[in-house]
């Protein structure tokens, strides 16, 4: 399958919900790719969901409207434009049945001027047009096999019907002009940014202000939800991998009927669902049920990755964070709402922007906000980040509260023993975190040699009191972020020294040599049973501070001899800082946390020769010499990071890291 690469992209509609988390996404992503995007701040837009691009060099902003042929052949002629991502449509169905004849222009006619612009120019290698599941028209409810990408499409309201409309018109420019067309059909996307006139965010406003949630007929039509952030990277794929002419569903097999969205938003705000639930008159038509058959676009690499739990509270949480995103939306609030108009000062230009951001910053607190707690519905309270941080005198729980002070996250270490339940309960309660972090455990006293003749203090430490803690952060719905340890794997066939093939995360550990490698075994074994935890395998872990005993290059460097074999390992002044943004994303699973690639503790020596000390010397011996004066074998692995550098493509291999965060920093020759 053939890999396409855009130069300059234009994405229409990127102010709006799901095209701003792609147009994010992709300028983010790819600094080589210029991404100009086009929207016309109709009301469902706002260039507040385009500020994490708003300095990037490759970004660039036009207010216009893609029914506008001039502006449209313009901005491709001098732009140079070789792809269009056309997201830009008026999609509410509510509205559609009240301003129909808007739906026709924006949705049918706006894409046919964009196809002729590309028709005439003859300069598009993609156009990539965003339809809609609506297309297919009702699914049976006992359907078991989804709508696939050839299934007949039978729309059912003016807004489905204008997208039907737009999609021949795709698939006629593809066809008699040769147009390099790929459309897409999603199921219903939610998350932070979404205008308020859909399901999720104006259920979660309503709840916010204590007001009912209306639900359309009696609730039981089934919709399919998909995270803003898995929708983008099904659209990076599409771009890269799809193939032109081709149709590729964006779907989900989870299912939820609405009265169960609703149940759901009740429970994150501590609200009784028989008395905030209020069923009023149905649309005139309210398709049951829109079920996707989405394995073509797996074929091509993509899977959901965010769960419905995951996703909803990371939405209910950037509301409650940013009520006043949207301005005044109460007209978008009520049961059936109909074409609102641009309110004003909510969406603004540069000039507009300062003064924008003090008006924001300056209103009032919104005391009749309420926001959820998990611990309790009675006292309102804005959510922010706070740590409960275990392990206060190791060594990385010491540097993440120093990380915590500078970026100004409230936090405070345990006071409780792990394996003391009733002391965590105690400690979650009156510190009432956002997040934990458990750097606690042994290693043994000087090294893991101790642990074989502690064996109990071992598994009381590594494994019943992870296990309790983890138990009781799911008991009050908190992450737990679980430094643990990659020091459970060794070279063998499959993964040989040197071939630069490293163990992955789903991988069995295989090194049993010393007790405590088996203990953070066993014990990430049965974290996988929990939906809360989030496992970071750190290896021979690094800092910038050379006169800690505890940091690898330091242990080395007063050593007499020392084994040469290559390691993967974790540089903390960089992954550190990382590991507390997962914890704001709500990442969980295993994730080796080393840099990329292997370093020898010879390469470490030399660069430490380089940098420190131009007179060191030592001396090497083998493994077999080393048996001689340790009593538990050690571990020597390389892990594969591509998933955490897929993550964070700004993490740097294991020898550029070693270089810029513990020897520049120390430089002494």
């Amino acid at each position: 399958m053939a890999s396409y690469t855009p130069k300059n992209i234009l994405i229409t509609g990127a102010a709006g919900f799901i095209a701003s988390h792609v147009a994010n996404r992709l300028i983010r992503s790819y600094p080589d790719y210029k991404i100009v995007v086009l929207d016309k701040l109709d009301y469902c837009s706002n260039l507040k969901n385009l500020n994490p691009s708003k300095q990037s060099p490759n970004f660039k902003f036009v207010k216009g409207d893609i029914a506008s042929a001039d502006l449209v052949n313009h901005l491709l002629i001098t732009e140079g434009i070789d792809t269009i991502m056309h997201f830009a449509a008026q999609t509410h169905v509510d509205n559609s049945f009240g301003n129909s004849f808007e739906f026709t222009k924006n949705n049918i006619y706006g894409t046919h001027v964009l196809l002729e612009a590309c028709k005439v120019t003859g300069q598009i290698r993609r156009f990539i047009h965003v339809s809609t599941d609506e297309v297919y028209g009702e699914t049976d409810e006992d359907a078991l096999v989804g709508n696939h990408e050839a299934s007949q499409l039978l729309p059912t309201n003016p807004y489905s019907a204008t997208k039907a409309g737009a999609e021949m018109l795709v698939m006629a420019y593809g066809r008699s002009y040769g147009l390099p067309v790929i459309t897409t059909r999603g199921n219903n996307v939610y998350g932070p940014n979404q205008f308020p006139e859909k399901l999720i965010p104006k259920f979660i406003l309503l709840a916010m202000r204590g007001k009912v949630l209306p639900i359309h007929g009696d609730g039981s039509n089934v919709r399919s939800y998909l995270y803003c952030e898995d929708v983008a990277e099904a659209f990076e794929v599409i771009l890269h991998k799809g193939e032109v002419g081709h149709v590729y569903n964006i779907g989900t097999k989870k299912e939820r009927r609405v009265n169960d969205v609703a149940r759901d938003v009740c429970k994150l705000f501590n609200m009784d669902p028989e008395a905030s639930i209020k069923f009023v008159e149905n649309r005139p038509f309210n398709d049951q049920r829109y079920f996707l058959d989405d394995e073509k676009l797996k074929k091509l690499g993509w899977s959901e990755r965010t769960t419905w739990e995951e996703g909803l509270k990371k939405t209910m949480e950037w509301y409650t964070q940013n009520p006043e995103w949207w301005g005044d939306v109460s007209g978008a609030l009520l049961p059936h709402p109909r074409m609102l108009m641009m309110p004003g000062g909510r969406h603004f230009d540069g000039s507009e922007e300062n003064s924008l951001a003090a008006s924001f910053t300056d209103k009032p607190s919104q005391n009749h906000m309420v926001v959820p707690s998990p611990r309790s519905s009675s006292t309102p309270q804005k959510p922010s980040l706070k740590f409960l941080i275990y392990g206060k005198t190791g060594w990385i729980g010491g540097l993440l509260g120093k990380l915590c002070e500078k970026q100004g996250i409230a936090y405070e270490y345990g006071k409780g023993r792990l394996e003391d339940r009733s002391s965590l309960l105690q400690d979650i309660v009156s510190v009432k975190p956002t997040h934990v972090f458990n750097s606690a455990g042994v290693t043994g006293r000087p090294n893991v040699d101790w642990c074989e003749s502690h064996k109990t203090e071992t598994i009381r430490a590594n494994v019943a009191g992870t296990l309790t803690l983890a138990d009781v952060c799911r008991e009050h719905g908190l992450l737990m972020m679980n430094f643990a340890t990659g020091c459970i794997f060794e070279y063998d066939d499959k993964h040989p020294e040197g071939s630069g093939i490293g163990f992955k995360e789903e991988d069995t550990p295989n090194f049993t040599g010393s007790f405590y490698s088996k203990t953070k075994a066993m014990v990430e074994e049965l974290l996988k049973e929990f939906d809360n935890v989030c496992t970071l395998r750190v290896r021979m872990p690094i800092s910038s501070d050379l006169n800690n005993p505890r940091n690898f290059i330091t242990k080395i460097s007063r050593y007499n001899k020392v084994v040469n074999i290559p390691n993967s390992m974790t540089v903390l002044d960089e992954l550190l800082p990382i590991s507390i943004e997962m914890a704001k994303r709500n990442l969980k699973g295993i994730w080796n946390f080393t840099n990329p690639g292997v370093v020898s503790h010879n390469e470490i020596l030399e660069m430490y020769r380089e940098y420190i000390n131009p007179e060191f010397k030592w001396a090497n011996f083998t493994l077999e010499e080393q048996a001689k004066v340790i009593v538990a074998p050690r571990s020597n692995n390389e892990m594969d990071a591509s998933k955490l550098k897929k993550e964070f493509p700004e993490l740097l291999s294991i020898k550029e890291s070693l270089i810029k965060y513990a020897f520049e920093p120390n430089k002494k020759t």
